[in-house]
């Protein structure tokens, strides 16, 4: 089974507090950008045909960077009133917005800053091709970021509760995920704590390049 002719959607997390971090992990300097900024221009370069932001803490002042950023058709920003209340919140909330207008959905953490076009493009034309429900990178220990689902599957993403992603669902219907091996070198880093954002730095200051 083939769909390439269906649509699909992206949902780029960045609504949460960034209490381990202690500041707004958003906005952390990348090279010449911000963290927000590093990942949402990935995904807006790639072939998803709609790109959904969720917000939620300082939603303002973070709207601001990315609409000064950015001014593509395909971008819509909502937010999400509830953040407070985990991560599962914010799939609802990118999952109400596209539900009846697109057959499969591709999430994103916004603190990866090593997702790039190309890995985000693979990942949508390996799934497509496989006919399979839902589609992950191929990790060292288990299926990583990003993830795609069909729309079969949109019920129970907006199902979940509390500060949970989907990885339960990679669980449950693991024989039903296509996971595809990147191309590349691909550090699957999210930065949560200052010890993660110190880390990653000094591995670009080590000559570990972004893609551009």
């Amino acid at each position: 089974m083939n769909r390439r002719g269906e649509k699909v959607a992206g949902i780029v997390l960045a609504a949460g507090e960034s209490t381990r971090m202690g500041k707004i992990k958003q906005l952390l300097p990348i090279g010449d950008t911000t963290l927000i900024e590093r990942v949402l221009g990935e995904v807006l370069i790639s072939e998803l045909d709609r790109v959904v932001l969720v917000l939620g803490h300082r939603a303002k002042d973070l709207k601001k960077v990315v609409a000064s950023a950015f001014s593509q058709p395909k971008l819509e920003i909502v937010k999400n009133p509830q953040y407070r209340e985990g991560i599962s919140s914010s799939i609802v909330t990118g999952i109400s917005a596209i539900q009846n207008t697109h057959d499969h959905v591709m999430i994103f953490l916004a603190d990866m800053p090593c997702i790039d076009g190309d890995l985000i493009n693979l990942l949508l034309r390996r799934y497509l091709a496989s006919g399979m429900q839902i589609g992950a990178i191929k990790g060292k220990e288990r299926p990583g970021h990003p993830v795609i689902f069909s729309r079969e599957l949109y019920q129970e993403l907006q199902a979940l509760r509390g500060d949970v992603g989907a990885r339960s669902l990679l669980r449950k219907y693991s024989d039903r995920v296509c996971l595809v091996e990147p191309e590349k070198c691909y550090d699957s880093i999210d930065i949560d704590t200052p010890e993660d954002y110190a880390g990653f730095q000094r591995s670009l200051q080590n000559g570990i390049t972004l893609a551009s």
